[in-house]
């Protein structure tokens, strides 16, 4: 039990820094006021170090720099490796699951175990893993180092346990998948080919049996040399010599032909009869020139020859265009019969993979779609229809469709605003799919029982904002909005002026939105904001636009003789019907000559425009230009749909606009908020202007480079980057005018503006780069049409406190430890028809710290966090009640008080990597975890909490990581994956017939242990490849989820470990026994000795 009490003698803040400015705050009893505080608050606080437990959950998106794919046409789950060795494995909705490589190396091919629950992945640092699949967290079984060669290419036949491993020297390995050793029997180079030829044959390309026979393998090595292998005789059957390199092979079903790419872009086919020369050579995209010759065309790196019962084969290629075609885009080429088409793709073709109906390489194929997998995206072309659709993707693989520049992570949302913004963002889908289902459909899914609606928000760099419904950890994209349409299209510009256009004018720096009025705010890379209000009906408008004058210099500061209303300077335009009306005397809203050049980056549309459902754009506002020096950029931006107020701040100053009355309230320099309250003495200075680059936001989308967060800029804000050297030590005294201290976060809020003040009032809370909170209370109409014509009234009250370092977040608890919502304005459709004559009231919901004062008397809890430490103030009073110092060495990029497990927490992110949680309001570490050792600037700028222990992060340009803090979500997590095996019966061999059988070699009756197994090929050199066991053998199969499948893995388990123990048992007898004769032989042999000497011999 927590008690705080009125006189806090007991209580002392270890805060070097806490006494700057704020006599109350980290002084060792709160100042008396003359407002009534509560005599005694009593908080039980229930969350402990067990309540919290940090895991991955899953990744969304594209996978990141894509090398392989394989698919499993029994089980229908598609994998693809990464340079960074990820793996994504997919099925069905809801199966998809993530796993990395320890190593971090490239994966360079993968390989199924068709219908077992297994995937083996051959690594760049020549390793390969067995992968299992049996279980929701796919875990590596067994590792293969190879130490002398590398590996180029792998081949594991259908229903076989023996993997074909070819490598960069040309030799052919032989690996046991069971027990992941490799076999005595090789296939050297040297023996592959003939004695007589001269020059190495290069690496492996290609592997594979052949399927009229499996005791037949066909080895191609990248110079054009192709042998079958007798496997059974341990001869080549046959040898070629090709004068172009090959890049692939593709058998026909019989096994009597086979097709290869080359280089220069031909497809040469085989006929096993007459191997002396190819009997068809075609250069599909290669046009004879007029001198006869054919034009030379790029290489085509792959190749796949499949076969249809009815109609022609399917011939399907990449690459292969002729070279004087420059620009043109990557193609995938489909030749059926004499019909050839080629599609275009956006992006390089990676790999591609005809999926047929058998898994059989000796039955006819029948190929149905063909995966692509392109650098940036994957596609599914089905090939069943003439005009060749694609299917509709069920997976989000568009994140990066522009580079993401800012994220928002909003859980516990009201549950219609999902269905609501879905059916309004499917009438603007995409058509022209194909009408059959995604073939990719392997695994099982079900809801789990603990989802609640979640909704992530992705900016762009092109300015586009996706809502993504995040629920039961899904992702689905259900609405886009494009703000540049709220914008004329940008002229091209000249000169100096091109100089300082930015390449994406329109780009998301941050977003606000409140799900409950449904009120949206962006804010962009050109110093903008732009407000949108939801409708489900279609509108003409006129979009509002206000400008303002945010700049503070030393020779624009206007002395208080001067004016003493207007300490600093605003300009405010309006667009609006009102421009004819004077804007209401406010502080700082007076309008200095001169300015009339000052332009705003982008135009605002001035015209009526006919906007569809969804969010339409209500008010613009810009900030302008000064003597052709563009704007800085906002730093921070708050919007309360109760109060019908937003504020934002940047390096410079604050401004709050009212949205209702669409006029600018307050526009004033930061220095100037302090009044006489500035705990700084600050030295003047010359003027000096700082153009800010603001080239920065769009960096992160392919930057993969970590850095070092310690030198790097604060995400927050740029200019934190320069308080940052300055703030670390709050004992500093004097600070150099050149130093701006930004606005870096707001809060609006019922709370006590003044420590005299006996009830809360609507109140600003003002954050800065320097470690000062500033409140400012205003004075909002509360009847609706009071609040309509009658000015609302702000004045900074001068209060101040300090913190270390940049604020970053500001939260309000009651007297019972609740978070206090912010008070809203309930949603009503702007354009609903109504009756004209009747005034629309808005209703407000207040969540009023007053409204509790039956239990604890008046008052609240203040949580102020920033880059170095936390606080809680008891308010009115300002007492500080708690410190933390959060960290010494680093600094916290993302602060955010959460609800966990019924409770609250204060949630930290750091430079350094760690995710800590601190108690509330005792502020009692109860998690620190080194979760990213090193961050980089996308992370940084991505990173965000929610509520249920939640989080997510840009992973890489084009993925979503999401993770968990909470022990309770860690704990269920396993029921909220999907399956990725399920139990199917392997579909059986067709009938091959008598004559088939007897004229098409004897290929069932070929015993592969036989020849590779220990016995008959001896084992593998030890120096060549060393096995490591995985972590994950045993205890990775006990995680095997529940049902069938878990029920088949306890049995094996269980199976494995008695044989274990049995087999123990086995050799400790055997050992005894050994001992027992050993016993023996030496008692018989001393009694041999002894037995003929006499007693006084001994």
């Amino acid at each position: 039990m927590k008690k705080f009490r009125k006189v806090l003698d007991g209580l002392t803040t270890s805060s070097p820094g806490g006494t700057i400015g704020s006599p109350s705050c980290g002084s060792a009893a709160g100042t008396p006021t003359s407002a009534p505080t509560p005599k005694e608050i009593d908080i039980q606080e229930t969350l402990v170090s067990e309540n919290f437990q940090l895991c991955k959950t899953v990744r969304h998106g594209f996978p990141y720099q894509p090398t392989s794919l394989a698919y499993d046409p029994v089980q229908k789950i598609l994998a693809i490796g990464c340079r960074t060795g990820g793996i994504r494995i997919l099925g069905g909705p809801g199966v998809d699951s993530y796993c990395q490589h320890e190593s971090g190396a490239a994966v360079l091919q993968l390989q199924f175990l068709i219908n077992e629950g297994a995937l083996v992945t051959a690594c760049a640092d020549d390793t390969l893993h067995l992968w299992n699949l049996r279980q929701r967290r796919p875990a590596v079984l067994h590792s293969l180092k190879f130490n002398r060669e590398r590996i180029t290419f792998c081949h594991l036949p259908f229903q076989s346990k023996w993997l074909y491993v070819g490598t960069e020297r040309g030799n052919t390995h032989i690996v046991n998948i069971e027990s992941f050793v490799l076999s005595g029997y090789v296939i050297m180079w040297n023996k592959a080919i003939e004695l007589s030829t001269k020059t190495h044959p290069g690496p492996v390309v290609h592997l594979s049996d052949s399927p009229k026979d499996e005791g037949k393998l066909l080895i191609g090595f990248e110079s054009g040399t192709i042998v079958q292998w007798d496997l059974r005789g341990k001869k080549a059957d046959f040898r070629i010599y090709y004068d172009e390199a090959i890049h692939s092979v593709g058998w026909h079903h019989e096994g009597k032909q086979f097709m290869c790419s080359h280089s220069d872009g031909s497809l040469s086919m085989w006929n096993l009869r007459n191997t002396t020369k190819p009997f068809q050579v075609t250069y599909p995209h290669g046009k004879i020139q007029k001198d006869g010759r054919k034009e030379s065309c790029k290489p085509i790196l792959k190749v796949e020859y499949k076969t249809t019962r009815n109609s022609e084969p399917f011939v399907i290629f990449s690459g292969g265009l002729s070279y004087d075609k420059a620009g043109r885009r990557p193609t995938l080429t489909i030749m059926h019969g004499k019909a050839i088409t080629v599609l275009e793709m956006d992006y390089p073709i990676v790999e591609f993979m005809a999926l047929c109906e058998t898994p059989y390489n000796n039955e006819v194929q029948e190929p149905y779609a063909v995966v692509v997998l392109l650098e940036k995206d994957l596609i599914v072309v089905d090939l069943t229809q003439s005009n060749f659709p694609v299917f509709e993707n069920p997976y989000p693989m568009d994140i990066h469709e522009s580079p993401v520049t800012c994220t928002a992570y909003f859980a516990d949302c009201p549950p219609d605003i999902i269905p609501i913004l879905y059916s309004i963002g499917a009438k603007h889908k995409k058509t022209g799919y194909s009408q059959k289902e995604w073939p990719v459909a392997g695994g099982t899914w079900t809801l789990g029982s603990h989802t609640y609606p979640e909704i992530i928000v992705t900016g762009h760099a092109d300015g586009s904002i996706k809502f993504w419904d995040a629920s039961a950890i899904t992702l689905q994209m259900l609405y886009k909005l494009k703000t540049s349409k709220a914008f004329e299209k940008p002229k091209p510009a000249e000169g100096r002026a091109a100089e300082l256009v930015e390449e994406d004018p329109f780009a998301v720096q941050m977003v606000s939105w409140c799900p409950q009025s449904r009120i949206f705010c962006v804010v962009g890379i050109s110093a903008h904001i732009i407000l949108y209000r939801f409708s489900k009906y279609d509108a003409n408008t006129q979009i509002v636009s206000l400008e303002v004058r945010l700049q503070c210099e030393a020779e624009d500061v206007i002395s208080p003789s001067d004016n003493e209303n207007n300490p600093c300077f605003s300009e405010s335009g309006s667009h609006s019907p009102q421009t004819h009306q004077q804007h209401p005397a406010s502080p700082g809203s007076g309008t200095p000559e001169g300015n009339k050049d000052s332009i705003p980056c982008i135009k605002v549309k001035d015209r009526m425009v006919r906007v569809p459902p969804g969010y339409q754009a209500e008010l613009v506002i810009q900030l302008l230009s000064v003597d052709g020096e563009p704007p800085q950029q906002i730093t921070s931006l708050d919007i309360n749909s109760a109060y019908g107020l937003l504020a934002f701040g940047n390096c410079n100053g604050l401004a709050v606009v009212d949205y209702l009355q669409k006029t600018i309230l307050l526009c004033m320099s930061t220095l100037d908020l302090y009044g006489a309250a500035d705990p700084y003495q600050r030295l003047t200075r010359s003027p000096r202007r700082n153009r800010q680059s603001t080239s920065g936001l769009t960096e992160l989308s392919d930057n993969q480079q970590s850095i070092d967060m310690e030198r790097s800029k604060s995400p927050t804000s740029e200019s934190r980057e320069n308080s940052f050297s300055r703030s670390r030590s709050s004992s500093v005294s004097s600070i150099d005018r050149d130093t701006k201290e930004a606005i870096t976060t707001l809060q609006f809020g019922e709370s006590y503006g003044r420590k005299g003040d006996a009830l809360p009032t609507p109140c600003l809370w003002v954050g800065t780069s320097l470690g000062v909170v500033l409140l400012i209370p205003m004075s909002i109409p509360t009847d609706h049409e009071e609040r309509m014509e009658e000015t609302v009234t702000i004045g900074p009250s001068g209060t101040v406190l300090m913190l270390k370092g940049s604020v970053l977040h500001f939260s309000f608890l009651d007297c019972l430890g609740a978070l206090i919502q912010s008070p809203h304005e309930v949603w009503r459709d702007p354009n609903a028809s109504e009756d004209p004559d009747r005034v629309r009231k808005r209703k407000l919901v207040h969540f009023s710290a007053s409204s509790s004062q039956d239990n604890c008397g008046e008052g609240h809890l203040a949580v102020v966090c920033s880059e170095k430490q936390a606080k809680v103030l008891l308010m009115p009073s300002q007492s500080c009640l708690f410190v933390h110092n959060i960290t010494e060495s680093s600094f916290v990029l993302q602060a955010d008080v959460v609800s966990v497990s019924n409770s609250v927490c204060l949630a930290c992110f750091c430079a350094n990597g760690h995710v800590m949680t601190l108690s509330l309001p005792s502020l009692r570490p109860l998690m620190d975890v080194n979760y990213l050792p090193l961050t980089d600037m996308r992370i940084a700028r991505t990173f965000c909490f929610t509520n249920g222990g939640q989080a997510l992060y840009l992973s890489s340009p084009t993925e979503i990581q999401r993770i968990t803090y909470s022990q309770e979500m860690c704990d269920n997590l396993q029921e909220m994956l999907g399956e990725l095996f399920t139990p199917i019966e392997t579909p059986e061999a067709q009938n091959r017939g008598f004559l088939k059988g007897f004229f098409g070699g004897n290929s069932h009756n070929f015993d592969r242990e036989e020849l590779f197994g220990e016995a008959a090929a001896g084992k593998g050199s030890r120096s060549l490849a060393q096995h490591i066991p995985g972590q994950a053998g045993m205890e990775g199969m006990k995680v095997a989820a529940s049902g069938v499948v878990g029920d088949l893995a306890r049995a094996r388990i269980a199976l494995d470990e008695r044989g274990q123990r049995l087999g123990e048992l086995e050799d400790r007898t055997a050992l005894m026994m050994t001992s027992a004769e050993t016993f023996s032989k030496h008692a018989h042999e001393l009694m041999l000795k002894c037995k003929d000497k006499k007693w006084y011999q001994f």
